[in-house]
């Protein structure tokens, strides 16, 4: 039998999807089913007076749901009740939802909708994050005396430092837009929403309270779903409610699908953040004190932005040691389209900041990039901004040396002399970043996510889990662990679609928790199951499992998760463990900039990075690869600006991301650093490739032609404003 853990198993799902045989929402065929769409506000802030109908459209040919329609609440189920589903007077974005229709066609539908006219009074917006008085969430971390460091500086010889960093928004762009299809409520009242999404039961949660009804009247069914990386988290909730709310007004089923359009002016996209930091340092490099300021606009309303900024601040003093660190973070309220969950959630803004500001370091202290990180990097026994003692699993020397080796940053001569010839300037750029596994703090103690397996009738073994397959290789993990765990064959295994009607809430697709998290159920189950069946090993598991079903043996076993022991977590002071482990990783990027055009290139990215233990590291590789081209998209290419509250971008044409053609040549070193307690000694590892990718690039700008950058993306027109401006500055 052939090992599955470390090995390579195929992916279920892989051969419909090459073959064109998968379902997606889109290939649903429903017979009879009525096509959905939204009115929208065409203003970012106003009150909503009523609508006008165009009087030659024949409104009896459609069905149209109001707010006065909605049998439960009023109100979008997410961390805080703000965000209406319909709203009734107050506008508080741009292509805010007003009204539902369904129609028989798309014909009928797009008339409908373009004889419907909303009366808005428009009002002022708050498009400046830095304007808003509404915050929506603050934090404050505190270790040490940051102020007493600050006052003793001067006396003690050490080095003060001040900078600001911006982030600009980005956009998922996953290949397939948002989709739900609804069918109206069955004579129990069943409502059953099918969908393009990543947390199932984050949407029946939403129709429970959009219907009134009771969580077992709520059944959502996950389809194959093309992509998410975070869009797909919070916002089908959104469409499911509007879905099922017309299909309960037609009485037939619903099917609503964004064209690009709608999903790129409408959906939830990264937050923008402005990082101010001040760093001590002595003059050997030693980091003395760090004071950090986050601000994270939140748009209109509240979605997931406290975890975001919860996780962004964790993350914002870096895998540094550090005895005196303060990070005070706000996220705000705007008018812009709500901000929402994207690869890294929040981490990526902050990782970028506190990276920049050591590469300002290095300079003002003459310190290698390399060596200063080197220096600085947390260790078994150190602690972390939170207090967090770190014990197992730290992969800090082990991704920095790894990446060394393979690139030479350590004893690359870093903003030295470059030869221009040709007109092009090469740089190279490390970053060093952590990311925590799992959810924050308490929140996997207070989800208590489940794993189900069951022996099936022919000795087969189904798991069953709400964690959905959206591209990363879900089923595959699941697989593997299974049949590591029982010592059976991959064709022993079924995976159980996402369905709530039958699978555990095993938490949302989301966080890095897939594998260290769900997996580790999933571990424990098998290894019950095997004890349970128990039987000559050297048996096919098959043979023992039906003859254990036959003997009347109870074949199903549920596992909880539980946070080791050692965890510990005070929200309230937000000091302690934040994860119970961290994933460490070390970027190198290769670029190159057209010293006349000022675009950038990059050449070539490597990166090391320690995930505990690849279950599947074809798989693996894959993720990091995916989510290092995200991070360098975002670095230098993908451009979010608004215009009154809407974003620009709004269609392919516009919204840029990096193509094959664009993608660096990639070296991904995985670094294995067990974990005492995820699966086989994994750790997660979906966002922590986005953390580094941006600073890296933007530090090998910097190398190329000279220039300290403070913003991503780094478009030719802000690399020419640094020039510019450094330009004037030596001339003054």
């Amino acid at each position: 039998m052939q090992a599955h853990v470390g090995g390579r198993v195929e992916r279920p799902e892989g051969r419909a999807k090459v073959t064109g045989k998968s379902v997606y929402i889109a290939d649903l065929k429903v017979e009879g089913a009525w096509l959905g769409g939204t009115v929208r506000s065409d203003v970012a802030r106003g009150t909503l007076r009523g609508f006008d109908f165009a009087p030659e459209f024949d409104r009896t040919r459609v069905v149209i749901v109001t707010p006065t329609d909605i049998p439960g609440e009023n109100v979008q189920a997410l961390i805080v009740d703000d965000q209406p589903i319909l709203a009734a007077e107050r506008i508080e974005h741009w292509g805010e939802p007003l009204l539902l229709v369904a129609a028989p066609d798309a014909r009928t539908l797009e008339a409908a909708l373009a004889a419907i006219r909303p009366r808005i009074d428009p009002l002022p917006p708050v498009l400046d994050m830095e304007l808003s008085k509404h915050a929506q969430k603050q934090i404050t971390i505190e270790k040490g005396d940051v102020d007493a460091a600050i006052r003793a500086a001067k006396k003690n010889g050490h080095i003060v430092l001040e900078g600001t960093y911006h982030t600009d928004s980005q956009e998922q762009l996953y290949i397939e837009p948002q989709g739900c299809v609804a069918f109206p409520p069955d004579k129990d009242g069943t409502i059953v929403v099918k969908g393009s999404l990543q947390c199932p039961h984050y949407v029946r949660k939403a129709l429970v309270r959009c219907f009134g009804v009771t969580p077992g009247q709520a059944r959502v069914v996950q389809m194959e779903t093309g992509g998410g990386f975070g869009g797909k988290e919070e916002y089908p909730s959104v469409v499911a409610c509007h879905a099922a709310l017309l299909a309960r007004a037609a009485r037939r089923p619903v099917s609503m699908i964004y064209d690009r359009h709608e999903d790129l002016a409408v959906t939830p996209k990264r937050h923008p953040a402005r990082v101010r930091h001040k760093t001590v340092v002595d003059k050997h490099g030693r980091l003395i004190a760090m004071d950090i300021d986050v601000l994270l606009d939140g748009g209109a309303y509240t979605t997931l932005s406290p975890v975001v900024l919860s996780r962004g601040c964790i993350h914002a003093a870096g895998p540094y040691r550090c005895e005196n660190t303060r990070i005070r973070g706000r996220v705000v309220a705007t008018n812009h389209v709500p901000y929402g969950a994207f690869r890294g959630f929040g981490a990526p803004q902050t990782c970028f900041a506190i990276e920049r500001m050591m590469d300002r370091v290095a300079r003002a202290t003459g310190i290698h990039p390399f060596a200063l990180r080197h220096k600085n990097m947390l260790r078994v026994g150190d602690s972390t901004a939170t207090g967090q003692i770190l014990k197992d699993s730290v992969g800090s020397a082990e991704v920095l040396a790894a990446v060394a080796e393979k690139t030479g940053i350590d004893k690359h001569g870093w903003c030295a002399p470059r030869d221009a010839r040709a007109g092009k300037a090469r740089g190279l750029g490390l970053s060093f970043f952590y990311h925590g596994a799992g959810f924050t703090g308490s929140g996997e103690e207070m989800l208590k996510g489940r794993v189900r397996i069951d022996v099936l009738a022919d000795g087969r073994v189904e798991v069953l889990a709400g964690s959905t397959e959206i591209g990363q290789g879900t089923n595959a993990l699941f697989l593997a662990i299974t049949a590591e765990s029982l010592g059976c064959e991959t064709a022993d295994v079924v995976v159980a679609t996402p369905d709530t009607a039958h699978v555990p809430d095993s938490g949302p697709t989301v966080a890095s928790r897939t594998c260290m998290v769900v997996g580790g159920c999933l571990t424990k189950a098998c290894r019950e199951l095997a004890a349970r069946v128990g039987g000559d090993v050297k048996r096919p598991w098959r043979e023992r499992a039906r003859e254990f079903a036959q003997r009347g043996g109870d074949g199903q076993v549920t596992v909880q998760y539980s946070s080791p022991k050692d965890v510990v977590w005070d929200d309230d002071t937000y000091t302690g463990d934040a994860y119970p482990v961290f994933g460490w990783a070390a970027d190198v990027a290769e670029i190159e900039v057209d010293l006349v055009t000022l675009e950038v290139e990059v050449k070539r990215f490597s990166t090391a990075v320690d995930v505990g233990k690849a279950i599947q590291p074809a798989l693996v590789e894959g993720q990091i690869e995916g989510g290092s081209l995200q991070a360098v998209g975002w670095a230098h290419l993908e451009v979010v600006t608004t215009r009154a509250g809407k974003f620009e971008q709004d269609r392919l044409a516009t919204c840029i991301i990096p193509t094959t053609l664009d993608a660096p040549k990639f070296d991904v070193m995985l670094v294995e650093i067990p974990y005492a307690h995820g699966p086989f000694g994994a750790k997660g590892v979906g966002e922590l490739p986005m953390d580094g990718g941006a600073p890296a690039v933007v530090a090998a700008i910097e190398d190329a032609i000279g220039v300290h950058l403070t913003r991503v993306p780094a478009t030719p027109e802000r690399i020419m404003e640094a020039l510019e401006s450094a330009s004037q500055a030596r001339k003054q």
